[in-house]
């Protein structure tokens, strides 16, 4: 089981299914995330299963890279998680909960911190503190998805 450094959540004003089948949807991450610019789906794959890959696509202040996941878990409508890789190095772990309410759901952003040691000095050396962005990212995806779903 993994323990998250950081979560988040935010209520949204909109079925848990739909929101649920939206923040799935690696095309759209793209549209809400301030790192991530989408996916997709790897070995035949169209959709989230538990052990499901796809490649993702990220880029920031000019630079590009892609990484691949694997779904560690997945419960249709209630929880997408899976594992990110970075060449041959694991380097977060992260988990989407939508809990329904009396208003519509709550969406949970978790993530995990699993980059060795050396990726973590790099990104000190250039003045990156990998931590304090997720957390703000977290933050804008969530406000993001939570608009486009309200709509």
């Amino acid at each position: 089981m993994t323990t998250f450094d950081y979560f988040d959540e935010c209520s949204v004003r909109a079925d848990a299914a739909l929101v649920f089948a939206t923040l799935s949807d690696l095309a759209k991450m793209g549209s809400w995330s301030p790192e991530n610019t989408g996916g997709a789906w790897l070995d035949g794959a169209v959709g989230p299963s538990l052990g499901a890959r796809f490649e993702g696509s990220n880029a920031r202040d000019g630079d590009e890279w892609s990484t691949i996941a694997t779904v560690t878990a997945f419960e249709p409508t209630q929880v997408f998680a899976f594992r990110v890789t970075y060449e041959e190095y694991d380097i977060s772990d992260w988990e989407f909960r939508v809990t329904p309410s009396d208003e519509g759901c709550v969406v949970r952003e978790s993530w995990a911190d699993r980059r060795p040691d050396f990726m973590r000095d790099e990104d000190a050396a250039a003045g990156f503190n990998r931590a304090d962005f997720t957390v703000s990212s977290i933050r804008t995806t969530l406000e993001r998805l939570r608009d486009e779903c309200e709509q």
